[in-house]
């Protein structure tokens, strides 16, 4: 079985086990060349510990039942995405509406602001140019088709 046709099946077994839980929604699943499978799960208003364990367990018991792999040689790991890994659904753009983030464009310029909207084709972003009593601040609409990624920035 090729690994395209793994993460499709593994992808439908996911759909089963979050149907139940709509909350909950699939936003990354990588195989490593070692049966390492990753998964990242997220939720609109995140993915308590207790949630990441059941389903977990969950998906390792549905993985075994297939039968996919022999006995064993596999491993699971599943978790909500990091800080770090860039935003990839709108869902996840809309439960961080206020916070700060960085937009690469696929131009590779950047910006940096406050997340104020989202729909289904873009994003608004408040930011400011220039400094003191120069500073403007600005409301920006980017398409999602000129976001190369977007990841929250963490403000101490």
């Amino acid at each position: 079985m090729s690994v395209e046709t793994q993460i499709q099946q593994i992808e439908k077994l996911i759909a089963l086990m979050l149907e139940e839980e709509p909350e909950y929604f699939l936003v990354n699943l990588r195989i490593k060349p070692t049966n390492n499978i990753k998964v990242f799960i997220d939720g609109d208003n995140g993915l308590p510990i207790e949630k990441c364990v059941k389903f977990n367990r969950k998906l390792y018991k549905l993985i075994e039942e297939e039968g996919w792999y022999p006995e064993g040689e596999f491993s699971l790991e599943l978790s909500s995405p990091g800080i770090e890994e860039p935003l990839k659904m709108n869902r996840q753009y809309a439960k961080n509406i206020g916070r700060t983030v960085e937009v690469v464009f696929v131009d590779e310029t950047k910006k940096e602001g406050k997340l104020l909207t989202v729909t289904e084709a873009d994003i608004i972003l408040e930011h400011t140019e220039g400094k003191g009593k120069k500073a403007l601040t600005q409301q920006l609409v980017i398409p999602f088709n000129n976001i190369k990624t977007t990841t929250v920035q963490i403000k101490f």
